[in-house]
């Protein structure tokens, strides 16, 4: 039987490569002339298909409470927000950029609760972000020498800063008591939404042509959504969030490689630099409290060492 700890770390890990395949079944896609209206279209409906039969397995109710509807629609709309901007961001640049650059989800949580709910930043809150500007500037070049598009760095700004609001909702609502499960079923009910509308009330939903079609938005559906829900769930009850969201590195990770070895995106030195200065920012943020106690009773312990 696998220790609980090694358990948390590897499924952890798997959430987080999950999520980074992202741009593995998107770009094929995009290079068969799908837009991205109709690839999140079909990553969203079978995601549910997939997502409530999994609920049902499980034996939890689908039913909510009427009065968690508005908010369950409000944060289903800014999920699925997250979703667009991403994706329509791998028309303009790289996609290891783009996932590297969404992963400043958590410096933009920590910036809305600076500004609206007033909490005191922490000297490593303010060194996490001038990382984060730096890595950003790093990431200025493309891999093929290019400027980076501004639009591009836009649109995955507006996706990361999308998906923060959509965590610091969840979490300062009634919502925060919801299993994740059904919490995402209805985000991704309600963001659907967005597409049905951008496709024209499904007019403009194309069927797939071909066999690999399916097979990309399926496995869009099952591992950055299924499969990294259902992992990072047991992860985070073997090891805790803070660990858990730290393996979420992997994810640009992921993303970068992928990029690299798949769709032959280069990996410059300005560019790697760039994305391990912004990793080590995000890193020290979610980590940084638990370091700072971790050093501060190392010290006391060695000054008490050193009295006796």
């Amino acid at each position: 039987m696998m220790n609980p700890k090694v358990k948390g770390f590897t499924m952890g890990s798997i959430a987080a490569a999950s999520y980074g395949l992202n741009p593995l079944f998107a770009l094929p896609l995009y290079a068969a002339g799908y837009s991205v209206d109709n690839v999140l279209f079909y990553r969203y409906a079978f995601a549910i298909v997939l997502l409530g039969m999994m609920i049902k397995l499980r034996g939890l109710p689908i039913k909510v409470s009427r009065k968690d509807l508005p908010l369950l629609a409000s944060f289903g709309l800014l999920f699925s927000a997250s979703s667009l901007f991403l994706f329509l961001s791998y028309n303009y640049m790289d996609a290891g950029i783009a996932s590297t650059i969404l992963f400043l989800y958590p410096v933009m949580v920590a910036v809305i609760m600076m500004l609206f709910f007033h909490e005191k930043p922490s000297i490593i809150t303010w060194l996490t972000l001038v990382m984060t500007f730096v890595g950003v500037c790093l990431l200025g070049k493309q891999s093929d020498g290019s400027n980076i598009s501004l639009t591009g760095v836009v649109l995955v700004m507006l996706s990361s800063f999308s998906y923060a609001l959509y965590i610091v909702g969840v979490n300062h609502t009634r919502l925060k008591d919801l299993d994740t499960a059904r919490l995402t079923f209805y985000a991704l009910l309600f963001g659907i939404l967005i597409y049905i509308v951008r496709l024209h009330f499904c007019a403009d939903v194309v069927i797939p042509r071909e066999p690999l079609h399916w097979l990309c938005a399926i496995c869009l559906a099952l591992f950055p959504t299924i499969i990294s829900l259902v992992t990072m769930t047991i992860s985070i009850h073997h090891i805790g969030s803070t660990y858990a969201a730290i393996l979420g590195a992997l994810e640009p990770i992921t993303a970068v490689v992928v990029g690299v070895f798949v769709f032959h995106e280069k990996l410059t030195p300005r560019i790697f630099l760039g994305i391990v200065t912004i990793l080590t920012a995000v890193t020290l943020l979610i980590a940084g409290k638990k370091i700072f106690y971790t050093l501060r009773n190392m010290i006391a312990l060695k000054r008490n060492e050193t009295s006796k």
